[in-house]
């Protein structure tokens, strides 16, 4: 078998077999593979694409490059969810205790950030002292514990994902289906899940910028999930507006405190609500959390009865955390600089812009652009209006949070493409549009 026929075959539209597949991903880690020919293939898969069987052949030769964690003598059933990213998406720092409060054990990898803001790991790095990095042995005692851990990604699971979407980055091939779904599934798998749900972000602040893109993207992952054995959720929701008010690392992690304490925004308690239903839904595997007006009111319980937080608040001292600093949100890092940034009119708002509101995060220094560099964990916005609000000239639409006053003008100036204005009423933005399931009923 040569990489060069491999090469060829995808060139010219051919399927490959599982063979072939695992033959070229087993080159790409061992380095037997070469940038540039990867970087072919790459190029063949984008314009090519691949059908159903590839696809999932390729997810789990990439799941099967590295380490895959089974967690079965923890947990009986492992249940994860992952997000396709998003403005404001601190919804793991929520949604996991709030499930685990109910008495399902989670165990999570996440990742860093690249871009606008930081990833949930970088989020969990505002709290002082926490611990992202967990031996094996401490990760298992962690769960087996206190039911809940929360990990920074290992880079001994799936490493061939690590190279391929490196390689993706610079070649212009990031935007292909079967490389975005193989990407995400396989480090799923590899983590351990059993039951997997996706929240798969659509609109001008998401990868998937268009419903089509994304009902397609989520049918995708679908399928891999039910070809390998686990049970998916895909849920579709709304990315054209920032989730719940704040875009910035602490001012992230303080936002999902309130939620926990039930005093978050609508917006974020609602999507929270909803993702943690069908986490819960998966974990029954059909027996129990079944209804989801019995799973709202349970969820709204756990908020009420403070179990929730207090699952928030073992995990971070139990992972090494400053629990000062959950249990009073001000000691957290904050900004020397708090600035309002005012409605220049009366009217409606007819956009509320994801992608502005996330450039002026990063202007702050928020995010990052190369994986090496530092964030400003204290920096950051608070968007405290929706499409469809109606506004008044004056009115403080946002609140800047800053430490470098030469970094202001560039916020600003992306914070007036945040938000458009109208004359009549608009139409709000739904958070979801559809659910896809690979379990029935």
């Amino acid at each position: 078998m040569h990489v060069v026929e491999i090469i060829a075959k995808k060139r010219d539209g051919q399927t490959l077999s599982k063979h072939e597949i695992e033959y070229f991903i087993h080159g790409v880690v061992s380095g037997a593979i070469t940038d540039y020919q990867t970087a072919a293939w790459l190029m063949a898969v984008y314009i090519r694409g691949m059908t159903s069987q590839e696809t999932v052949d390729l997810t789990l030769a990439m799941a099967n490059s590295g380490d895959v964690l089974d967690l079965h003598d923890v947990i009986e059933y492992a249940v994860d969810k992952h997000s396709s990213g998003g403005v404001g998406d601190k919804t793991s720092l929520a949604v996991l205790p709030l499930v685990a409060a109910c008495g399902v054990p989670l165990a999570k990898m996440s990742g860093r950030g690249l871009g606008f803001s930081g990833g949930t790991i970088d989020k969990l790095e505002s709290i002082r002292g926490f611990r992202v990095n967990l031996s094996g042995d401490e990760f298992r005692e962690q769960i087996r514990r206190n039911q809940l851990a929360l990990v920074g990604q290992s880079l001994s699971l799936a490493p061939a994902d690590g190279v391929l979407y490196a390689l993706r980055d610079v070649t212009a091939t990031v935007s292909s289906l079967p490389l975005i779904a193989s990407s995400i599934m396989s480090k799923k798998i590899a983590a351990g899940a059993d039951g997997i749900v996706l929240d798969v972000k659509t609109g001008s602040g998401a990868f998937m910028k268009t419903l089509d893109e994304a009902h397609e993207l989520a049918e995708i992952m679908v399928q891999i999930g039910r070809d390998a054995g686990r049970d998916v959720t895909a849920v579709l929701s709304d990315m054209n507006q920032p989730l719940g008010e704040a875009v910035g690392n602490a001012l992230e992690v303080e936002e999902a405190i309130k939620t926990l304490r039930g005093e978050g925004p609508e917006d974020f308690l609602e999507h929270c609500l909803f993702i943690s239903s069908e986490m819960l839904k998966l974990a029954g595997r059909g027996e129990k959390w079944t209804d989801d007006t019995e799973n709202r009111a349970l969820l709204e319980a756990k908020i009420a009865n403070g179990e929730a937080f207090g699952k928030l608040r073992l995990l971070v001292e139990s992972q090494g955390g400053d629990v000062a600093m959950i249990d009073d949100p001000s000691r957290l890092p904050q900004a020397a600089m708090i600035e309002p940034y005012t409605a220049v009119c009366d009217g409606y708002l007819a956009k509320v812009e994801a992608m502005a509101a996330a450039r002026a995060a990063f202007e702050l220094g928020a995010g990052r652009e190369k994986k090496t560099d530092a964030i400003d964990h204290a920096v950051g916005v608070k968007i405290y209006v929706k499409q469809g609000d109606q506004v008044s000239a004056g009115q403080e639409l946002a609140t800047i949070y800053a430490n470098d006053p030469a970094r202001l003008p560039a916020c600003c100036a992306a914070l007036d493409e945040v938000f458009t204005y109208s004359d009549s009423p608009v139409e709000r933005l739904p958070l979801f549009y559809d659910v896809l399931r690979s379990r029935q009923g």
